[in-house]
Order: C-alpha cells, then structure tokens, then sequence
C-alpha cells in the first residue's frame, strides 16, 4: 500500500539571464516505526533510476532482498545497485529503530527520479518494511506516505528465535532484540504456500512463555499495516548551466 497527503509550498526560483535551471530534488524524509513491539534492523534509503527495483509484489525476491529480510543485511542491495544508478542513505539510525522511534535522512537525489526504503522487522522470519520506486515529486511540498510489512517469501514463518542466525537460507527469526518472547515453542507453520514477496499476515505468537507454537508473545509482536510512517519535504536546489 502507498498513499499519501501532500501539502504544497510554492517555491520561487530567480532565473538568471545567461543561465539556465536544472533543478535538483533536495529531500527532508522523516522515518517513524508506528508498530507496538517490532524493531527496524538498520534501514537503507536509495534514490534512483528506473533501472532498479527493490522488490515488486507477487515476484520471487531477489538473493539482495533474501540477505536483508532474513537477516537485515543491506550490504548486497547497496552493492547491486552502485552510483551512477542510485544513491543511498545506509543505516542514518545507527542500528535498531525502535517502537514509535524516528529517524531523519536528508538527500540531494540530482536528476534521479524514485525513492526506495527497505528495512528487516524483528522479530519476524523474513518480514520486512517497503517503499518501492516512490515517484519523487516535482512539485515542492510535504508528502506523508504510510508503508506495509511485507514478507519475502523466502522461509518458513516458523516463529521459532534462533540467536546469532540470520544468514539466507537459515530457518528461525535471527533475534528479539526486545528480550521480551518465549523459548521452547514447536512452529507456527512448517510450509510457506506463497513463496513470491507478499503482504505479511502479521506475527501470530502466543502468550506460552516456556513452550506452545511461537516464541513471539502475541501481546506485543503483533502488528496491523502499516508499520511506518514516512513524511517527505521536497525541495529544490537550482543548478546552473551556462548555455
């Protein structure tokens, strides 16, 4: 899901006589986390062509996708996705983004037209955050925009915490950052039927703090979309060009 609120500010550029304008988006994005007890693993923000894409719903993630939604490695989606083709803002949190805890990120995105955020939700399997190929808009203003948790399709959401995994690949949820689930739970599921990137059905959990399905206690790590907020300031920085 992406909608979005915007309230418009005009904004006045002096054109110089000899020169023209080629103007440059400059974005002000506010990142907030809006679940009750799901952390943001370290968050990437990409500005870009329309070369790249994230993910894209009903599609099998990408192996860079995999890395991060299992194990909140963006590493290999910076990797794929270099200069002159996109742009990237890499962890500005500088770790976990808490419960109702923002981040801001400030990007002169040039002549580059979408906007990408990506980021693993622990504790889940493989559920993560996304906004995918946000047009930027031309026009200057402030736009709120509300994103889902999707999972990607990639493992089984067992709901069983598994410390110190998180590699591709590797079934169980990498770690509950908050310290705040159960052990010793037999799996929520042992099939995944949808294996293409997909909106997240939630965690299920349990209140069973020494045993039932889930390691997830159902009072804190369930959530419904969307997890995120996202307010956007566009502005614009003239650039000149002698003609």
């Amino acid at each position: 899901m992406k909608t979005f609120s915007k309230i418009a500010k005009p904004l006045l550029l002096a054109l110089p006589l000899m020169a023209s304008q080629a103007p440059a988006a400059e974005l002000d994005i506010e990142i907030t986390n809006l679940t009750h007890g799901i952390f943001f693993t370290p968050l990437l923000v990409t500005a870009h062509d329309n070369s790249v894409d994230f993910f894209t719903t009903g599609s099998a993630a990408s192996a860079e996708l995999q890395a991060m939604a299992e194990g909140g490695n963006i590493t290999p989606l910076v990797e794929a996705n270099l200069e002159p083709n996109a742009i990237h803002s890499a962890n500005p949190a500088g770790g976990l983004l808490a419960a109702s805890a923002s981040v801001n990120v400030n990007m002169n995105t040039g002549d580059l037209d979408y906007l990408s955020i990506v980021s693993m939700l622990l504790p889940t399997n493989d559920g993560f955050v996304g906004l995918d190929s946000w047009s930027i808009p031309e026009e200057a203003g402030t736009y709120t925009v509300y994103l889902n948790g999707y999972d990607a399709g990639t493992e089984v959401n067992n709901e069983l915490v598994a410390e110190g995994t998180g590699a591709p690949g590797t079934l169980g949820i990498p770690a509950n950052p908050g310290g705040n689930g159960g052990t010793n739970g037999t799996g929520v599921a042992t099939t995944e039927a949808n294996e293409t990137v997909h909106v997240h059905r939630g965690n299920i959990g349990d209140i069973d703090s020494t045993g039932g399905a889930s390691d997830l206690d159902s009072r804190i790590h369930r959530w419904l979309n969307p997890v995120a907020k996202v307010v956007i300031t566009v502005s614009e920085e003239a650039t000149e060009t002698a003609q």
